[in-house]
């Protein structure tokens, strides 16, 4: 028996499903029931009605599952796959702001932990941000944990008053602006599509800035033949499988993200097998972090 036929084995014992985002290994894509961005994976977590959830994704992932499904399992194959940027903003700066502005929304994007949420207003991701934080009352918005895309949407949004912190994604932080010029002199007809996690030089030179699907969905439309990708490299694979006809080039130093690399099938398999590595979030924090994920949930649609 093969690993991946053990896997289907496994997943119909337990009554499970696999969740996937685009950034792990395209075997781990190949074989899991729903692929996307944080916001989809989100949407789908919230109606599943599977006993078992398997999240090939990092911590943050997993935990945002089981807020949305307080009574099933939720496994994630390796829980030393993490998001530096979750743990980039404090509680105590939160309730700071809230007493030196009294209209004030906290907007958490989806990346950050459990106890982050707990204060929030409301989640969003890269894909809803904008919309989300237009459609707030507030005049005031402290959004956490990373500075490229709350500087990307106040772009969006500049009726509001923005308070920046300082949280970043590593892997999007370290993309070289001098590899895309690079690239963009090898490749003169290449659109440039960037996560808006990319600091603003990068960001500055792009001809579409969005989430992840929204560069899969921008790549799909085009009727560009060469593009030039500004995001984690585990998205090549839903690009070209959707694309063939199609050339991606990613940057020298390709941006990779080793913590959503650490998923592997052998690790999948296992914790279906014996339900290890278990998410496992306080009913008081479930309670409270909850609401900014529903909210996002019904702002957003």
């Amino acid at each position: 028996m093969s690993i991946v036929e053990k896997i289907q084995r496994l997943k119909k014992e337990k009554d499970g499903v696999i969740l996937a985002h685009y950034y792990v290994k395209p075997e781990i894509q190949e074989i899991a029931d729903y692929i996307g961005d944080s916001f989809y994976l989100s949407k789908i977590a919230a109606g599943l009605t599977e006993k078992t959830i398997v999240f090939c994704g990092v911590s943050f992932m997993g935990e945002s599952a089981k807020i949305l499904n307080p009574d099933k399992t939720v496994l994630m194959p390796d829980r030393r796959a993490d998001c530096a940027m979750a743990h980039m903003a404090d509680a105590e700066s939160i309730k700071r702001l809230r007493e030196k502005y009294k209209d004030l929304a906290v907007v958490c994007y989806i990346n950050s932990m459990a106890e982050l949420k707990c204060y929030s207003d409301v989640c969003v991701t890269s894909a809803n941000a904008v919309r989300i934080v237009k459609a707030l009352p507030n005049k005031y918005i402290y959004f956490i944990p990373d500075r490229n895309l709350a500087h990307y949407v106040a772009e969006q949004v500049p009726e509001k008053n923005f308070i920046f912190n300082e949280g970043y994604c590593p892997v999007h932080e370290r993309i070289e602006l001098s590899e895309i010029r690079k690239l963009k002199e090898t490749h003169p007809e290449a659109e440039i599509l960037t996560h808006p996690e990319c600091p603003k030089n990068i960001r500055d030179i792009s001809d579409y800035i969005g989430s992840t699907s929204g560069i899969l969905n921008y790549a799909a439309e085009s009727e560009g033949k060469e593009f030039i990708i500004c995001t984690e490299n585990g998205v090549r694979y839903e690009l070209e499988k959707q694309n063939p006809e199609k050339l991606f080039y990613f940057t020298e130093t390709e941006p990779v993200c080793e913590d959503m690399k650490l998923i592997t099938l052998e690790k999948l398999a296992y914790v279906l097998e014996t339900g290890e590595n278990e998410i496992c979030v306080s009913d008081e924090v479930i309670k409270k972090a909850a609401k900014a994920l529903q909210n996002m949930l019904e702002i957003a649609g």
